[in-house]
């Protein structure tokens, strides 16, 4: 089981900043592909950004390419989704969640979340 817990959520205006830092604990996380993921009132959720295991490889959502920037530190657990030029559009609760990099498909483990709004 991974426990994940998000932080960095916040009120901000529109073509402002955000840092969104994912903490993990319970398991090896270098074991774990990450990613975020992002639910608007009254819309499913829909991904933003993925990380690999190792960091090596990263994908964006065409929504936020060339705006958010996702990285990891392993030695510390923790995932950052860096949100730079946001748009009222983006006002969501952002999760963060894992997967097992070597066998699991879909994100097993997911956080509980943390607001962004952004104000026009």
């Amino acid at each position: 089981q991974v426990q994940l817990v998000e932080s960095g959520g916040g009120l901000v205006q529109a073509g402002g900043s955000l840092r969104l830092s994912c903490a993990a604990s319970g398991r090896t996380f270098i074991n774990y592909d990450m990613g975020w993921f992002r639910q608007a009132p009254g819309k499913e959720r829909e991904f933003v950004a993925a990380i690999s295991w190792s960091g090596g490889s990263t994908r964006y959502a065409d929504s936020v390419k060339g705006r958010f920037t996702l990285s990891r530190v392993n030695a510390e657990n923790t995932v950052s989704l860096q949100m730079n030029s946001l748009k009222p559009e983006d006002t969501a609760v952002y999760y963060c969640a894992a997967k097992r990099s070597d066998y699991q498909r879909d994100y097993a483990y997911w956080g509980q979340g943390t607001q962004v709004t952004v104000s026009s």
